[in-house]
């Protein structure tokens, strides 16, 4: 029975770890502009950009632990706004890149998710993905957070172990394709925000109260960042 269970634990770890082959070019083509469908027009973009909300409040979260920060709770709204709270050292190199890690978040997991796909890591790609959602679930504090988690999290199990392998490397594609795609959006649209006023405790003008630099060079940062990430991911994706 114990050699019976080891051998199940091995065959699993095998089908996670190992690769899966390419999907044709048309799939990864149509998860392209699937991607583009829902990032590019208003009423569709207000419902996705939760989606990047959730990995932009994730990695605040993942940043701060990392950094020795105590992450005390993560809240996301309806309105795709979110907020995370962490105890620590209020100034420092680990409150900076707690700060910086929200709108670099998204493109980012995209590179790492297009790395990845690269390999042929598709299980990989998801099952890391879920994992990731099931650890933020833990540190979500209001009840529009832990459904959102919840069903993109449910969202990311049934393709693992429901799917077969063209429709698993479809989901997977349109995902990273998505966090490429959403990730260019949100600094842009944050941009133009605090031109007409808004906004004046961003994410941006933080990190500028924290470095003593203009937060138009942190909207640099967070531009370049985006952008190298979607020309990089993409030519992993393409296979260029």
């Amino acid at each position: 029975m114990h050699s019976t269970a080891s051998a199940s634990l091995a065959s699993l770890w095998d089908e996670v770890t190992g690769t899966q082959p390419d999907p044709d070019l048309w799939v990864v083509l149509a998860a392209l502009a699937a991607a583009l469908v829902v990032v590019t027009p208003h009423g569709l973009w207000r419902l996705s950009r939760n989606a990047v909300t959730i990995a932009h409040e994730g990695g605040h979260g993942l940043v701060a632990l990392l950094t020795g920060r105590t992450l005390t709770g993560i809240r996301l709204h309806s309105d795709t706004s979110g907020l995370t709270v962490s105890r620590g050292k209020p100034t420092g190199i680990g409150m900076i890149l707690t700060a910086a890690a929200g709108y670099t978040a998204p493109p980012l997991l995209g590179l790492g998710g297009a790395a990845l796909l690269g390999a042929g890591r598709i299980t990989l790609l998801l099952w890391l993905a879920t994992v990731l959602l099931v650890a933020m679930l833990v540190m979500i504090r209001n009840a529009y957070g832990a459904l959102t988690v919840l069903l993109t999290g449910g969202t990311f199990v049934l393709v693992s172990w429901l799917a077969g392998p063209q429709v698993q490397a479809a989901f997977a594609y349109a995902v990273v394709w998505f966090l490429l795609l959403g990730g260019v959006r949100p600094a842009f649209e944050l941009q133009a925000k605090r031109a007409r006023g808004g906004a004046g405790d961003s994410d941006a003008d933080q990190l500028s109260r924290l470095t003593h630099v203009p937060a138009g060079l942190w909207f640099f940062l967070f531009h370049a960042v985006s952008l190298c990430s979607l020309l990089g991911g993409g030519r992993w994706l393409l296979g260029l």
